[in-house]
């Protein structure tokens, strides 16, 4: 490893960090900290690298960012930054679902992400890092009206893609593809989404996101499946595991106190479904996480706004 990335800080989960705000949209504009390990939240990730490159392992495959790619991946993936160049700046937000099912996106590329595969376009311009600037700013104005124009510009930027040539990694080079998603089927799902957000840790089944999505509960978890590639029941598991992780990261208290409170009934099920995701126990996870020395933090901005 090279001398100067000896000294390196690395990730540390802020109080109201991603993993633990698996309901919030967050815009970044920053210079990041190589993680530790590899973590998931249950956003999609966008990313414009204003500067440098990155090198990410994602669940399946591994891509290096350079200078000028915009890029989107599913972060309920498991993902882990590993290396990155000394002078990497990148931009970008973490968007809930029921933000991402209301892009008008190509029903491929969506159902694409939502399997693991992550989006690579190089057709950007000069436009793009002042854009990018202006909407973290505007996000962390604590003006409302900026607040909300940041996040629709920065949705369009999103929804333009289509229109360019990208990539869908692992997988064959894709042009923009016809077609866009069910428009029927899209306003179940964000009310689902909606549903699930609020209420993620407490009981809930899909009886009731069925209620409250006005839907038969099969329907319900017909339509969902189609359009995440995941259960109901799968989805409501990986927000509490990703509220559950951030848990583990920062805090004192004993696993089955972070099983209970993240809306586990059990420390079974919990350990059961951490794994499966994690590929290791609860215990394991925050051992392995912790495990580094300390190291001194080197002079970054980090920005992140719930919104």
């Amino acid at each position: 490893m090279a001398e100067s990335k000896i000294s390196r800080a690395y990730y540390e989960p802020l109080v109201d960090g991603v993993e633990g705000l698996p309901t919030e949209l967050h815009m970044f504009h920053s210079s990041p900290l190589v993680m530790k390990s590899s973590h998931w939240h249950v956003q999609v990730e966008v990313n414009f690298i204003v500067k440098g490159w990155a090198h990410y392992k994602m669940s399946g495959h591994e891509i290096r960012f350079s200078q000028g790619d915009l890029t989107l991946f599913w972060g309920g993936q498991p993902h882990w930054l590993d290396d990155a160049s000394d002078d990497l700046v990148y931009a970008g937000g973490h968007l809930p679902l029921v933000h991402f099912f209301r892009l008008r996106l190509p029903s491929e590329m969506q159902a694409r992400l939502m399997q693991g595969a992550t989006l690579i376009t190089q057709e950007t311009d000069d436009s793009d890092p002042i854009n990018f600037a202006r909407w973290n700013n505007y996000a962390r104005s604590g003006d409302p009206l900026k607040a909300a124009m940041a996040v629709d510009e920065l949705l369009l930027r999103i929804e333009r893609i289509r229109f360019s040539s990208y990539d869908l990694l692992p997988g064959p080079c894709n042009a923009a593809g016809d077609g866009g998603p069910d428009h029927h089927i899209t306003p179940i799902i964000v009310r689902i989404c909606e549903f699930v957000a609020d209420n993620f840790l407490e009981d809930i089944d899909s009886f009731d996101i069925a209620v409250a999505a006005d839907i038969h509960p099969k329907y319900a978890m017909a339509v969902f499946k189609k359009s995440t590639g995941m259960t109901l029941n799968e989805y409501i598991n990986l927000m509490r595991l990703s509220f559950a992780q951030a848990q583990l990261m920062r805090s004192e208290q004993s696993v089955l106190t972070i099983a209970m409170e993240s809306g586990f009934g059990s420390l079974s099920a919990f350990n059961k479904a951490f794994r499966r995701v994690a590929g290791k126990s609860p215990t394991d996870f925050r051992r392995d996480v912790r495990s580094r020395p300390p190291v001194s933090v080197l002079p970054v901005v980090v920005h992140r706004t719930a919104v």
